[in-house]
């Protein structure tokens, strides 16, 4: 008889954790430091340039926000964040049809202009501080696309008679509303889907994160949003008599901290047979052809 499910669930290997997870390379400190410099040299030039020909830090972050180039536009608006607003979400700041709305909202509480320039003139061009800070967003989400270039690869060396499909490296996600039509949310955004060879039937709807390390409200988000992927694809799935069913594919030392193994672990038990959580080194026992097209949803 076809193995339908794998014989030991996420919970199992928690023993032997540490064994289960795979470590990417970092940056060394100092080491750093010369190419952060010559990188992020330019964005100080400029945002002093800025700082000087602006007679309010409202004005500044305008001028900011009309920077034509995209990649210092962002760059710029970080350093902005760090000198004039630490409370501002960078990520609204990184949104340029946003500007006066974030005026609006947090322009009263931005540092004056006066005091910017000040505390930007005690500092040295390059400001080595400020440049390994920058550095930090250079790679930031980079473990995770290396996370799924790696799973494509191996996935389609086992799995040469199925289809995956998704950004390998960068690139936009999958939007539900694409794979499945009439789909409750669907905008709702995936990593990957996996498909008959003919395309014809999803198999397995993957969501991927690199864990390098998380706790707290963080970890709660996360399970939280993928508690709620379960619920809402698993339900459209029923009613349409799919088989389709759903890959956690998480990585990295942050399983290791406060409860994440365990939260997986729950998430994966809640709907036995529907739901399996991975690392990379769990993939050639645990991901089956037969658990892939095993089974409707009853």
């Amino acid at each position: 008889m076809a193995k339908q499910s794998p014989s030991k669930s996420f919970a199992n290997y928690k023993a032997e954790a540490h064994n289960w997870i795979t470590l990417t390379t970092g940056d060394y400190y100092p080491d750093i430091l010369s190419d952060a410099c010559e990188l992020y040299r330019p964005v100080l030039v400029m945002f002093g340039q800025l700082l000087k020909s602006s007679e309010s830090s409202q004005r500044l972050f305008l001028q900011i926000n009309e920077a034509p180039d995209g990649w210092m536009r962002v760059q710029l608006a970080r350093v902005f964040r760090k000198y004039v607003s630490p409370s501002t979400p960078v990520e609204m700041l990184k949104r340029k049809a946003k500007a006066r709305e974030i005026i609006e909202r947090f322009g009263a509480e931005f540092r004056p202009i006066t005091q910017v320039q000040a505390a930007f003139t005690t500092r040295p061009i390059p400001d080595e501080a400020l440049c390994a800070v920058l550095w930090e967003y250079k790679d930031r989400g980079k473990k995770g696309y290396d996370l799924t270039e790696r799973f494509f690869a191996m996935f389609r060396s086992q799995f040469p008679h199925l289809i995956l499909k998704g950004p390998e490296r960068a690139g936009r996600d999958i939007f539900m509303g694409n794979v499945f039509e009439g789909y409750p949310n669907p905008t709702r955004p995936v990593d990957f889907v996996i498909y008959r060879k003919d395309e014809n039937e999803v198999l397995a709807i993957g969501l991927a994160r690199y864990d390098s390390d998380r706790g707290g409200s963080q970890e709660d988000d996360r399970t939280g949003q993928y508690r709620s992927a379960i619920d809402e694809i698993l339900k459209y799935a029923r009613k349409h008599n799919l088989k389709t069913k759903i890959i956690f594919l998480n990585d990295g030392p942050g399983l290791l901290l406060g409860s994440m193994w365990n939260d997986y672990a729950k998430l994966e038990a809640s709907a036995k047979s529907k739901v399996l959580v991975l690392t990379l080194r769990m993939i050639p026992e645990r991901l089956t052809s037969e658990w892939l097209q095993s089974g409707g949803n009853k």
